[in-house]
């Protein structure tokens, strides 16, 4: 990022509340990829953003490294300079008001947005008062985003919420959480860093229903989700994160009533059938949520959003091409693969390759054996003689 000289015509210029407001205005829901460790980079996000996606989260960069390091700003941030970009959206990990301020200044004019990590459960992160940690520090979370926004707007960029959603220089400041086990803490947590609902420090607000403590194979807390969207919906637009597997079988369902309401939006609780995909899923505006964040649904699926029950060829294909274009290490994109021709995590289990067929990503030491590999692959499934080499040049 900090050796590039950008031309300003590729420069985000869409303030991603007019993403919520125009989806809101065609009864949609927003669709979000999550903020993945070492995997939601440019070459992934260009892919989801192809299937549907329309705000998409960089993985946690720690705002310390980030400011004092012109390593770990080229390395950790990476844009493209090519035509549309997907709108995107920086999430830091910061536990101090001025490096979370500094940093969102260093990374503002090449994202749509910041976001301060509050959810990651991770011991390590925890140990230094980052991610999960964050949610028994409501204080210190509001002033890290008070002072991000006043830096911010001292120095040009309108983040004026909805009064600068036109505006061309309009960027966000958003929060991601967890829940306490008592949910009065959580609704602390909220309150203090939303301030006054009028005037509110943070756009937006992703809600991830599992404690610090919850593991990932544990469904979501959706009652404690309904909870905290029935309170905070009318003040903010709220994302749900967490076993977004299948369009399909969203944690929500219609349930109609015997008089002539029409069909509102309740929660899925989790011992509750899957959704049938016939079923036709209740719109936004009878919920109270604005959207979805996906992250181990899209690793395995990119194109999720698209209504693809498992991953197609295109996507691998599609992925491998902007791979070659924004390159990334020989093992993260081995694993980008391996997940996407496995069986993923909705209902449908089917697989690309066998497992013993990806077991040979594992032999492999450069990315053109892996390119070889999938040219292979790929041809065979079109029934040709050539496939990723001949779409690359």
């Amino acid at each position: 990022m900090g050796s590039i000289d950008v031309d300003s015509a590729v420069l985000p210029t869409t303030h991603p509340l007019k993403i919520f407001d125009v989806c809101r205005k065609q009864n949609k829901f927003v669709y979000a990829c999550a903020p993945m460790v070492r995997y939601s980079k440019l070459a992934f996000r260009q892919t989801v953003r192809h299937y549907g996606v329309d705000l998409c989260w960089t993985p946690m960069i720690l705002a310390k490294e980030f400011n004092r390091s012109g390593f770990a700003r080229d390395s950790d941030l990476t844009v493209g300079t090519n035509g549309p970009q997907p709108v995107t959206i920086l999430q830091f990990g910061a536990n101090d008001p001025t490096e979370l301020a500094r940093a969102s200044s260093l990374a503002i004019p090449y994202v749509n947005g910041v976001d301060l990590n509050c959810g990651c459960p991770q011991s390590w992160a925890c140990a230094e008062t980052l991610g999960a940690a964050l949610m028994n520090q409501r204080e210190l979370v509001r002033d890290m985003v008070v002072e991000t926004r006043s830096r911010l707007a001292g120095e040009g960029w309108a983040v004026g919420m909805d009064k600068d959603v036109e505006n061309p220089k309009g960027r966000s400041v958003s929060v991601k959480i967890r829940v306490h086990d008592d949910l009065r803490k959580t609704m602390d947590f909220i309150d203090t860093v939303i301030g006054d609902p009028h005037h509110r420090n943070i756009d937006w607000l992703t809600i991830h229903p599992r404690t610090r403590h919850t593991p990932s194979t544990t469904p979501i807390r959706t009652e404690a989700l309904e909870i905290l969207t029935e309170k905070y919906a009318k003040t903010l637009p709220i994302l749900l994160s967490g076993d977004i597997f299948d369009i399909n079988a969203l944690p929500i369902r219609a349930t109609t009533h015997s008089s002539e309401d029409a069909a509102l939006a309740t929660l899925r609780i989790k011992d509750d059938p899957p959704v049938p995909t016939s079923t036709v899923l209740p719109a936004p505006s009878n919920t109270h949520l604005s959207g979805f964040m996906s992250a181990r649904g899209l690793l395995a699926n990119p194109a999720l959003f698209a209504g693809h029950a498992a991953c197609p060829w295109e996507a691998v294909e599609r992925f491998m091409c902007h791979a070659a274009r924004a390159p990334l290490p020989l093992k993260l994109a081995v694993h980008h693969v391996q997940e996407m021709c496995g069986p993923g995590f909705g209902d449908d289990k089917s697989q690309l390759l066998s497992r013993k067929e990806r077991q040979a990503f594992a032999l492999m030491t450069d990315v053109t054996e892996l390119m070889d590999f999938l040219d292979h692959k790929i041809a065979e499934h079109k029934g040709q003689t050539t496939g990723l080499r001949r779409d690359l040049f």
